[in-house]
């Protein structure tokens, strides 16, 4: 991409920024890997439309289909710088590190051992993820989906079907949720 002498108050500006600073800047582009950023301060990009760069999982807490879910090109958004990408001389930011974690709002209300009730949304080899609240998913594993032994999660549940669970453990570093199916 080229380096400090090429693009000196590029690497300047990137170079300057810290770690959870937040900032500002009108969406340049929509790409399926990524949003670009036009930042307010700092110089343009050489190559890309934005000197700011939004991955598809920094976009938001909750699954999405596509970027164009949560921004649109010449909308405003207002992110958190995470690092320089010296490669790409660019900052790359997270616009969901700027709104509360539904993870963790929803572990500080929920205990070990609570019942909860919702759809089976994925099938794995190893058991289902059920969703337990608006954006919220945990494993049940199965062996832990019935106390008959089953090959397969197809054996017991389809996609869609509501079970009720029991949460077993909370993982709030690594923002999983162990299930257990209630019987």
């Amino acid at each position: 991409m080229g380096g400090r002498a090429e693009h000196p108050e590029l690497w300047e500006f990137l170079e300057s920024l810290h770690g959870a600073e937040r900032l500002c800047g009108t969406v340049a582009a929509i790409e399926r890997f990524g949003v670009f950023v036009a930042l307010d301060e700092g110089p343009a990009h050489p190559v890309f439309p934005g000197v700011g760069f939004i991955t598809i999982p920094e976009l938001s807490w909750h699954r999405i289909e596509s970027a164009y879910d949560v921004v649109q090109v010449g909308g405003r958004v207002s992110c958190e710088f995470l690092q320089f990408d010296t490669w790409n001389l660019e900052a790359r930011l997270s616009l969901r590190a700027t709104q509360p974690d539904p993870f963790q709002e929803f572990v500080d209300s929920v205990p070990a051992g609570q019942k909860l009730t919702g759809p089976v949304t994925k099938l794995i080899p190893f058991g289902v993820f059920v969703e337990v609240a608006d954006g919220i998913e945990g494993l049940v594993h199965l062996r832990e989906l019935t106390r008959d032994p089953v090959q397969s999660p197809a054996d017991v549940v389809q996609v869609g079907d509501e079970i009720t669970v029991v949460v077993t453990e909370i993982d709030r570093e690594r923002r999983r949720l162990a299930l257990s199916r209630a019987e």
